[in-house]
């Protein structure tokens, strides 16, 4: 048998970039291109939402790259069938007839890259010493942070300077360039003694037992409410002439320079989650993320308001993905906790998609004002009501179950939450 490897947690960084960069492609690039090839922006918001909700649904298909091939086999699928359809998605011809093919090839790319993912981690799960995990999380947040500017913001700069095709052929090559870094890890052979159906039967096991526990059946609910779904990111490209903004200034803010910040979000936002809890690191990330588009909309339509209304939201998206991760953490325990993460992480992507389309029909209603505010109130709303009943659960003690009880059903680690 072949001794077990430890990977460097530093190479999870450059094997989450190409899904970080198709993504990108995605929510940044191809906004903004379509806008300006006529399409509206709620037709642009439906694409990108489509293209989104492939997350939704990875939970699915998770105990296949589980159960058949090995992971590294899985991973090269993944980041070829990437390259593949982000050719494709640069080759096409952007017209408003061919809507429905140009959404549906957008999906087809996203599931792809739920598959360039998935295999990581199962990396992070068995080739990762166990006390260095924790810097295996952060560097793959900013490889998908820093991917997603990678994609978006220097596919916008080459489509908008060369042209579409290059900037797909040049984001594509650069994805493989990054995936080849999976040669320097050990491969996970896939689990032979389990199919696909048994997995996917015990996965719906657990799900049942899990709403047996109100905290996490509150955990639930709360994910797929409209709190920090950081929808409007995923426009700002396409409404940024609303503010005067260029195309390379989109391209550094939405990109880059957004990717990085989003980062440091992530940094400060896992120390307030163990400093003060997951329900404040939450809440108060989805709070900020409102704070910000109310003020933008009170402001005048001017570059210097949409760059610094851009980032601090950015900031706040960083500050929520960290929380949102550990009040996941926190819910799934450490029994099954691959199967579990992978189904709340998907539920969790539901308001994404949802408010992602809200957002473009609130701008072709009443403009981009209109569509911040009411993507602020929607979100200051439910917070407000989680904040109401986690105060209720805890006066009756339902935010805390007997040690052996929360072990049964969520896993062998169950730790109480503080107090809102």
């Amino acid at each position: 048998m072949q001794p077990k490897q430890y990977t460097n947690p530093v190479y999870i960084f450059f094997l989450v970039l190409p899904y970080g960069m198709s993504f990108g492609f995605v929510s940044v690039a191809l906004p903004y291109l379509l806008t300006h090839k006529g399409f509206s922006v709620a037709t642009t918001a439906a694409i990108v939402s489509l293209g989104v909700s492939a997350n939704i649904w990875r939970f699915i298909w998770g105990p296949i790259a589980d159960l058949t091939l090995s992971l590294r086999r899985w991973y090269w699928i993944g980041v070829i069938s990437c390259f593949v359809t982000l050719i494709l998605l640069c080759s096409i011809s952007y017209n408003t007839k061919a809507t429905t093919f140009l959404a549906v090839i957008v999906f087809i790319s996203q599931v792809a890259a739920t598959f360039v993912v998935l295999p990581v981690g199962g990396f992070m799960a068995n080739s990762i010493e166990e006390h260095k995990k924790g810097r295996a999380s952060g560097w793959y947040q900013a490889g998908n942070l820093g991917g997603t500017g990678l994609g978006g913001g220097a596919g916008l700069w080459l489509a908008t300077h060369y042209s579409i095709f290059i900037a797909g052929i040049v984001i594509s090559i650069s994805m493989l360039v990054f995936a080849a870094v999976v040669m320097l890890i050990q491969d996970v052979k896939s689990n032979k003694q389990q199919t696909v159906l048994k997995e996917m039967k015990l996965m719906g096991k657990d799900f049942v037992k899990m709403l047996r526990v109100p905290v996490i059946l509150f955990v639930m609910i709360m994910l797929i409410l409209p709190i920090g779904t950081g929808a409007a990111s995923n426009l700002w490209s396409a409404i940024a002439t609303d503010w005067k903004v260029d195309a390379d200034t989109v391209a550094l803010v939405t990109g880059i320079i957004s990717g990085l910040v989003s980062a440091i979000g992530c940094v400060i936002g896992g120390f307030i989650a163990d400093r003060w809890g997951n329900w404040v690191a939450y809440l108060g990330a989805g709070t900020v993320c409102a704070l910000v588009t109310i003020i933008m909309a009170a402001m005048p339509y001017q570059p210097a308001i949409y760059i610094g209304g851009v980032l601090v939201y950015a900031f706040g998206l960083g500050l929520l993905n960290a929380a949102f991760s550990a009040v996941i953490l926190f819910a799934i325990g450490t029994k099954g906790a691959s199967t579990k993460y992978s189904l709340l992480s998907s539920i969790g992507n539901i308001p994404v998609v949802y408010m992602t389309t809200f957002d473009g029909w609130a701008h072709d209603k009443s403009g981009s004002k209109f569509m911040l505010t009411a993507e602020a109130l929607v979100g200051i709303v439910f917070v407000i009501i989680c904040i109401v009943v986690l105060k209720w659960m805890h006066k009756r003690k339902m935010l805390k179950k007997p040690l052996e009880e929360a072990m049964e059903i969520s896993g062998d680690v169950y730790t109480a939450v503080r107090p809102l």
